[in-house]
């Protein structure tokens, strides 16, 4: 609409990716972003796209997507979280809501952007270690019938903290242009039979903590020694790593900003495995 100047809306968005075929839009229509988008157009009478921070596979949830769209359209913060939920299904809800103006198109580099303003991103794997398996975690955690031993984990995991080439942790298909990531951090924590492991990074390849995980649990239940994650570094070589792990316990959790962009995401502390 001429003379009408468009803002950017920021929204912190989470959900159950159980039902749904993974984040970005498909044919079948069965994606979050999907739904989202439909939601947006039923809310809004017009038809919108969205961008998020980074894309989850089928299965995989998201504790806070940060999503972003352009418009022209006034709202309050209020009404966006809420007119967007009145269209959502049970498995996704939008938290919170941030409006930024939009920078010309010269001024791009002080532009908030969901995916390339992000300086961090946390992944949590939710493992459901016992003997038997557990309806009730059945799509929200993984499982590993084995005994793990967590401090053989912990040992192994402190070899993927730095920089490195993570290419025996990237799925095939994988389009980044390079393998090079920073892991910031991996915390591997004991709760009864659960095991969360918390991974931070600039960045993650495709498939790469479902990789990891899976790796980690090799040195876990002895079957490889901890240094072995070491030697698979080295080699960058996908098909000497452990097969990919399941995506049931996989969480996209936290998506770093600068503080300038003064997002009201919102604390994760009220899961009771976290």
């Amino acid at each position: 609409m001429t003379g009408v100047a468009l803002k950017r809306i920021v929204l912190g968005v989470q959900y159950d990716g159980t039902p749904w075929q993974g984040w970005q839009t498909q044919p079948s229509g069965k994606t979050v972003q999907d739904r989202l988008e439909a939601a947006l157009q039923k809310f809004t009478l017009t038809a919108i796209d969205t961008t998020c921070a980074g894309r989850t596979d089928s299965g995989v949830h998201a504790l806070e997507q940060v999503v972003h769209f352009d418009t022209d359209l006034s709202r309050e913060s209020f009404s966006w979280v809420r007119g967007l939920n009145a269209f959502l299904p049970p498995s996704i809800a939008v938290r919170w809501s941030r409006e930024l103006p939009l920078a010309a198109d010269a001024d791009q580099e002080n532009q908030f952007h969901a995916r390339f303003s992000a300086t961090a991103r946390t992944y949590h794997y939710l493992l459901y270690n016992n003997p038997i398996r557990s309806p009730l975690l059945e799509g929200k955690a993984g499982w590993v019938f084995r005994a793990l031993d967590v401090d053989l984990m912990r040992e192994a995991a402190a070899h993927l903290v730095g920089t490195h080439d993570f290419s025996a942790f990237r799925a095939v298909e994988c389009q980044a242009k390079s393998p090079v990531r920073t892991m910031e951090e991996i915390r591997i924590e004991r709760r009864g039979d659960l095991i969360v492991f918390s991974l931070r990074a600039n960045a993650f390849l495709h498939h790469m903590v479902r990789n990891i995980v899976g790796s980690l649990i090799y040195a876990g239940n002895a079957s490889k020694p901890p240094e072995w994650i070491a030697e698979l570094l080295q080699q960058r070589d996908r098909s000497r790593a452990a097969p990919t792990f399941m995506p049931d316990g996989l969480y996209l959790a936290q998506v770093a900003y600068d503080p300038k962009w003064q997002l009201p995401q919102q604390p994760t502390a009220f899961l009771p495995w976290l």
